[in-house]
C-alpha cells in the first residue's frame, strides 16, 4: 500500500526544500516516490524545482487539494505503479487539512493509501512573534492562518535549524512544545539533513494520523489568503551568453528591494530560472535579506524563467510590480517572451469534504 505524506505549513517554510532532499534520500534508498504539488494557479516554480530529480511529479492547479478532492486523487493515480510513497505539498495558505484531507482520505481510499501524521513545517523567524501572539509582519488574517496550521499539525518541525542559533532553536522547541503538548515536536534543516531521518521516521511509522480537527472561523481564513496577491509567471528569455544567475539575482533583489521600499509584507516570491540541464533557484520570505539562491545556470544564449510571488499587495499591483523589475533586470541584453502570467486573489474557500 502507499504511504501518503502530507508537508504542510507558511508560505516560505521550506516545503518544497524538504521535499527535494528527502526524495533523494528515499529514491537512494531503491524506494519509488511520486510528488504532488499545489497551487491556486498553473505554472508552478515547485512542480519544476522538483523534476529536476527525476521523479514523477503531478500537480494539482487552480484549487487548493482540499477544495478538489478529485483533483487529488487524479494526481495520485497518474503517478502509477503504486509508489512506495507518496510526498505532496498543500498550498502555503492553507489550513483546515486534518479535516478536509487526512481524515477523508483515512476514510474513503483507506484500500488504497496508508496516509502519515500531518507535518506542518514552521520557519523560525515567523514562529517567534507567533507564539507572543504576534503576527510575524503579516496581516492579522494571515497570521491566524499560520496559528490554525500550527494547530492541527500531528508532527510540527521546526525548519531551517542551520542558520539559527541552536539555543534560540531549542527555546522555540520548548515553547512549542508547551503550547502543543501532545504533538512531534522536531527540528529538521533539509540543506545539512540534521533531523530529517528523525522526521521520517516519525512520518512513516507514526500512528497518530489527523485526530487535530479545528475550530475554524472560515471568513477569517478566507480574509488571510485574499489579502495576499499571487503571481505566478513563465516566460521565455533569450540574449548572447547571458550570465543568468546574475540575471536571476537582480530580477530578485529589484523586486525585494520595491517590497521594502513601500513596507509590503511578502508571504513567499520564488524563482527558478532553467538553461538546459543547468537551473537555479532562488527565494524571498521577507524583507531583502531573507533573499537566497541555490544551484547554478550558468551561461548560455536562451533560458526559462518561473517565477511565483504570494505578496500582500493588490494581484494587479503585484503583477506591475513584477514586470518594471523584469524590465529592468532584463535591460537591454535579454528578449523577453511572456508565455503566461495569471495574478489573482484567491476566492473563499469551499472543501470538498470536510469530517468532525
Amino acid at each position: 500500500m502507499t504511504r501518503l505524506i502530507f508537508v504542510g505549513g507558511f508560505l516560505g517554510s521550506g516545503k518544497t526544500t524538504l521535499l527535494y532532499e528527502v526524495t533523494r534520500m528515499l529514491t537512494a534508498r531503491g524506494l519509488t516516490v511520486g510528488l504532488i504539488t499545489n497551487d491556486q494557479a498553473p505554472d508552478l516554480a515547485d512542480t519544476a524545482i522538483l523534476e529536476q530529480i527525476d521523479v514523477k511529479v503531478a500537480e494539482v492547479a487552480g484549487s487548493c487539494f482540499c477544495c478538489d478532492f478529485k483533483g487529488l486523487r487524479r494526481a495520485i493515480e497518474s503517478l502509477g505503479g503504486e509508489p512506495d510513497i507518496i510526498l505532496a505539498e498543500p498550498v502555503g495558505s492553507c489550513t483546515d487539512l486534518s479535516a478536509t484531507l487526512i481524515n477523508p482520505i483515512k476514510d474513503i481510499m483507506k484500500t488504497e493509501i496508508s496516509v502519515s501524521p500531518l507535518t506542518v513545517l514552521i520557519d523560525p523567524s515567523r514562529l517567534k512573534d507567533i507564539l507572543a501572539g504576534g503576527t510575524a509582519g503579516l496581516h492579522p488574517s494571515a497570521a491566524y492562518i499560520m496559528r490554525k496550521q500550527l494547530e492541527e499539525g500531528d508532527i510540527i518541525a521546526i525548519s531551517k535549524s542551520d542558520i539559527f542559533d541552536p539555543e534560540d532553536v531549542a527555546d522555540l522547541s520548548g515553547k512549542l512544545g508547551k503550547q502543543f503538548p501532545d504533538r512531534r515536536i522536531l527540528a529538521i534543516s533539509a540543506i545539512t539533513g540534521d533531523g530529517i531521518e528523525a522526521w521520517l521516521e516519525s512520518a512513516l511509522n507514526g500512528k497518530e494520523v489527523g485526530k487535530h480537527i479545528l475550530e475554524i472561523d472560515y471568513d477569517k481564513y478566507a480574509e488571510g489568503e485574499a489579502v495576499l496577491g499571487w503571481l505566478n509567471c513563465s516566460a521565455y528569455l533569450s540574449g548572447n551568453e547571458i550570465d543568468w544567475d546574475s540575471f536571476a539575482r537582480r530580477l530578485m533583489e529589484l523586486m525585494a528591494a520595491e517590497f521594502d521600499s513601500r513596507n509590503i509584507a511578502v508571504g513567499h516570491v520564488k524563482l527558478i530560472l532553467e538553461n538546459g540541464d543547468n537551473y537555479i533557484s532562488s527565494n524571498l520570505t521577507g524583507r531583502s535579506g531573507t533573499l537566497t539562491c541555490r544551484w547554478s545556470a550558468g551561461k548560455g544564449n536562451s533560458a526559462d524563467l518561473i517565477v511565483n510571488a504570494r505578496v500582500e499587495m493588490a494581484p494587479e499591483d503585484l503583477q506591475n510590480l513584477f514586470l518594471l523589475s523584469l524590465d529592468k533586470a532584463a535591460g537591454k541584453e535579454i528578449s523577453k517572451r511572456i508565455n503566461r502570467i495569471r495574478s489573482i486573489s484567491p476566492g473563499y474557500p469551499k472543501p470538498t469534504y470536510r469530517y468532525s
